[in-house]
């Protein structure tokens, strides 16, 4: 143990940390696109307007597809090579999709959805290698730490993207050609970050919770590791959060354009607020998240989600749009990392992106389910039964989850990993000398 202690006081978080932030904030510039264009997407290549929701469902359905095995394979071969392999789908999916608008073809585009999402997939369990690197009692600011870089990424993508969009009055799908390989070329800049995260993520988990004893304890089952006081209040706040935070998102683009008659080039400003709402005040919330506990946490975040989705029907400006989908974000913030760290305390380095994987998996498919039917009630009832719709969805699980979070006792997190396995003993802080982001 002498020597694992030895190793572990060597290993570079802060750097690795800040690696992982660089890439989540790149792929956030590039998920602004998707979320601001791929509803316009679909309806300019393929004309199907009562279709618009199907746009952002196929990524969806992508990335639900695609979370549960890449999980896995993260905790068999690793995070960081199966992060190298997300990034590289997600560069081929955006130059599929941009040749599909320039040649107004279909099947390129969606095949360039399915690999975008697929890609996005992966770039979400990226905060599985964030949980790895810190003890329970930091696991909070640690994942918020990595978050973080996505708030540079609510700066990038508008800078990027929005000059592409602008001076353009006309909708035609060639109009989306170059900023879908500009994103192309943006998720390369990721992947070449993922390339220096060394070591794993996962080998820095390993030590934390006692190297060598924890490579030869197996992993659970899924069903066993979801029975575990707490997963069940974290696991319907992330299905709740996430699903109706992507519908919204992806969908607030066509509200903007095609209900409220705003200017195609707007819909950045707005992404941007969302994004930055969802990780500008992550490292506060990670801390405020770990002082009062997970369960008041989730429930918290899906109040506030559920405020900011029902007023969509009366505020119909730009700016007051922004401050809502602002508001979603930081609820979305809130409960999603406090799921996310219930989860990560709840299981092993050997466990951890099985059980984060099933979490994106049942997020991103309720998700698309929901984009789906919020296109349609777009569509066919307005926008009032899209906003209505969204609020009651993400509010029904409350009450069952703080039931059950009390019954759980999951206020406060546990001191030690769940496998039994005492952490290493860094300090009092939890965390190698020398490595404090």
């Amino acid at each position: 143990m002498a020597a694992v202690s030895t190793t572990a006081t060597d290993l570079p978080i802060r750097r690795n940390t800040a690696l992982l932030a660089g890439i989540m904030a790149v792929n956030s510039a590039v998920l602004q696109l998707v979320a601001a264009v791929s509803s316009l997407t679909f309806v300019l290549v393929t004309g199907f307007e009562k279709l618009l929701g199907l746009g952002p469902a196929i990524f969806l359905t992508a990335s639900a597809l695609s979370a549960f095995p890449a999980g896995r394979a993260m905790d068999r071969f690793g995070r960081v090579p199966i992060i190298l392999v997300g990034f590289a789908l997600g560069s081929i999916g955006c130059v599929l999709t941009a040749l599909g608008t320039a040649t107004e073809q279909a099947v390129p585009v969606i095949v360039g959805f399915m690999l975008v999402g697929a890609s996005g997939g992966v770039a979400l369990l990226i905060r599985t290698a964030a949980g790895d690197m810190y003890p329970p009692e930091r696991r909070a600011r640690g994942i918020s730490y990595v978050l973080f870089g996505a708030v540079f990424g609510a700066i990038l993508g508008p800078a990027v993207f929005s000059p592409l969009f602008s001076g353009k009055d006309k909708l035609d799908a060639s109009i989306l050609t170059i900023p879908w390989l500009v994103a192309g070329g943006v998720s390369l800049v990721a992947l070449g970050l993922a390339v220096f995260v060394r070591p794993d993520p996962q080998r820095i988990g390993e030590l934390i919770s006692g190297g060598a004893a924890v490579e030869s304890a197996p992993a659970a089952p899924l069903g066993e590791i979801i029975r575990r006081p707490g997963v069940i209040p974290a696991l319907l706040a992330g299905f709740a959060s996430m699903g109706v935070m992507v519908s919204v998102m992806n969908l607030t683009g066509y509200v903007v354009v095609d209900h409220r008659n705003h200017a195609q080039h707007l819909i950045f400003p707005i992404i941007g607020a969302h994004v930055l709402g969802m990780y500008a005040l992550v490292i506060f919330v990670g801390t405020l998240i770990d002082r009062i506990g997970r369960i008041r946490a989730l429930v918290g975040g899906l109040v506030i989600m559920a405020v900011s989705c029902a007023a969509i029907q009366w505020l119909e400006g730009v700016a007051a749009t922004a401050v809502l989908l602002f508001l979603l974000g930081l609820g979305w913030n809130i409960s999603f990392v406090a799921a996310t760290a219930q989860l990560a305390d709840r299981s092993s380095a050997a466990e951890r992106g099985k059980l984060l994987g099933f979490n994106d998996l049942g997020s991103a498919l309720l998700g698309a389910s929901l984009a789906l039917l919020g296109g349609l009630a777009l569509e066919v009832l307005g926008v009032a039964a899209f906003a209505l719709g969204a609020a009651a969805i993400v509010i029904l699980p409350v009450v069952w989850i703080w039931r059950l979070g009390m019954g759980a006792g999951g206020f406060e997190p546990p001191k030690a990993e769940p496998t039994g396995l005492q952490p290493v003993p860094f300090g009092h802080s939890g965390t190698p000398p020398g490595e404090r982001p």
